[in-house]
């Protein structure tokens, strides 16, 4: 499985906002510029983050964005769920063809293992595997093509 460029973008940035946890809030800008993300998808993408109170803005000078939950009581499902069109309830009746078959049926379970699975991955997990692999933590030592690696990673079911 592939996650969306719109989902890893996401993730990305709120890896970014995780990384500055505990200190000032980051502008959409500075995430743009250090991720090499177009400032207007991510003001798409934070409406749409925001909306699902996964951050919160800061109006103001030194003003920007920070999670309103913790790293530990945030997933990647809750990220991808809130920027991705995600599948909703499904009747089995309804999928079923004329012979009795349906691929529908399939594809609805192995979905909803996939988003089980991306419900146990927290943004904190993130935030220790980039301690183990040798980062102090912060978004400076960090690359953008180091955080893509490193969602990558962890998207592959």
């Amino acid at each position: 499985m592939k996650l969306s460029s719109r989902s890893q973008y996401a993730i990305t940035a709120m890896l970014e906002l995780a990384l500055h946890e505990d200190s000032k809030p980051i502008t959409l800008f500075d995430i743009s510029q250090k991720q090499k993300i177009s400032l207007s998808y991510l003001e798409q993408l934070f409406a749409r983050l925001r909306s699902k109170k996964l951050v919160r803005g800061r109006r103001g000078p030194g003003g920007g964005y920070v999670l309103a939950r913790s790293t530990d009581d945030i997933s990647v499902a809750d990220i991808v769920e809130a920027v991705d069109d995600v599948p909703t309830e499904y009747s089995e009746e309804d999928a079923i063809s004329a012979d009795g078959v349906s691929s529908d049926v399939l594809w609805h379970n192995l979905s909803s293992q996939i988003y089980n699975y991306l419900r146990e991955i927290k943004l904190s997990q993130f935030m220790q595997n980039n301690a183990a692999n040798g980062s102090s933590g912060n978004a400076s030592g960090t690359s953008s093509s180091g955080w893509k690696t490193e969602v990558s990673y962890h998207s592959r079911a």
